[in-house]
């Protein structure tokens, strides 16, 4: 059983934990850090595990033999780093870093240490997901020429101007940082590296500093081409769709899958839900014992990270931006 600890306790954090606390054979959590602990001493209490504001203590604790980090965007890579320094393995929340050098640093010290990096990417869990993969994996729309996801929402109207998830200098491309990127590390596990970006970000609709309609064209090295939508001002909506030379792939939701070949739909798949948190957290912890490696790379981070930066400068200068 890994015991670990939780670095920030609201929504999301939140729900990490009550997505395996008692109900997970292989991992728990142990301890939990916020920067308010009188806050969270309730929800703590609930959860059996104390909290407190002292990073250093928790990570000095050697019965913590993992940190869970659910905090502000530009506090990743330090607190990763200290993670690392001090020994304990790591799942951190998208976005991994907010630059490439950063990325890179933290994913070498994490190596150095031998200490498991794991970023979290939920949504490469979905039983729908895993199936497109591998139907384009084995041929069955034949070679991939275009994808397109969008991933949109109401967010930006419901989040509080004082939060820091209404900041741009965290939330660079608008809804790249809290939606986006997961469609955007889909599309690197499934079709590869990005070469090219050609992005547009801007702020149509919120009152709060950040964009909200956010969109681009990609370039993938692998010849691929692709479209990329994050609205953050609208209804739920979730898509994605691959287009191949005998054929295409959608998935319209999260839970169901379609198939075309050159005439009609020849296949069409629905998926009970899953809880993907605790199926992310106990891959996690099937890691750090030995077992099968967590699915997100620390090359595929990294790059998601290059490709969320080059799409930040495009956004800026209006045009194509190779990825560094």
């Amino acid at each position: 059983m890994i015991n670990a600890a939780i670095y920030g306790l609201g929504r999301w954090g939140r729900t990490l934990v009550q997505s395996v606390q008692g109900k997970s054979d292989v991992i728990r959590f142990g301890a939990a850090v916020a920067r308010t602990p009188g806050g969270h001493r309730e929800f703590a209490d609930s959860m059996g595990f104390l909290v407190t504001g002292n990073y250093e203590a928790v990570l000095a604790d050697p019965s913590i033999d993992a940190v869970v980090l659910a905090t502000r965007n530009s506090d990743h890579a330090g607190q990763v780093l200290r993670a690392a320094a001090a020994g304990k393995h790591v799942q951190v929340e998208k976005p991994f870093t907010l630059s490439r050098e950063s990325a890179e640093a933290v994913a070498r010290a994490c190596a150095e240490a031998h200490v498991i990096l794991a970023v979290a990417f939920n949504r490469r869990f979905r039983p729908a997901v895993i199936d497109m993969k591998s139907m384009i994996e084995n041929g069955r729309i034949g070679d991939v020429l275009h994808v397109e996801c969008q991933f949109s929402g109401p967010t930006f109207h419901r989040t509080p101007a004082e939060s820091w998830r209404a900041m741009r200098a965290e939330n660079p491309a608008g809804g790249m940082s809290p939606r986006g990127i997961h469609s955007l590390d889909l599309m690197i596990d499934a079709f590869g590296e990005i070469a090219q970006v050609c992005a547009v970000s801007e702020r149509r609709a919120v009152d709060i500093e950040v964009d909200d309609t956010t969109f681009m064209l990609l370039r993938f090295a692998s010849g691929v081409t692709g479209y990329l939508s994050t609205i953050m001002a609208t209804g739920e909506y979730w898509r994605v769709n691959v287009m191949g030379t005998k054929g295409w792939a959608e998935l319209p939701t999260e839970h169901r899958l379609i198939v075309g070949d050159l005439d009609r739909i020849v296949d069409d798949r629905s998926y009970e839900p899953i809880d993907i948190e605790k199926a992310e957290l106990e891959t996690f912890a099937r890691a750090i014992a030995g077992g099968a490696p967590f699915p997100v790379t620390p090359a595929q981070a990294i790059h998601g990270v290059a490709v969320h930066e080059a799409i930040a400068r495009s956004a800026e200068s209006g045009g194509w931006v190779s990825v560094a």
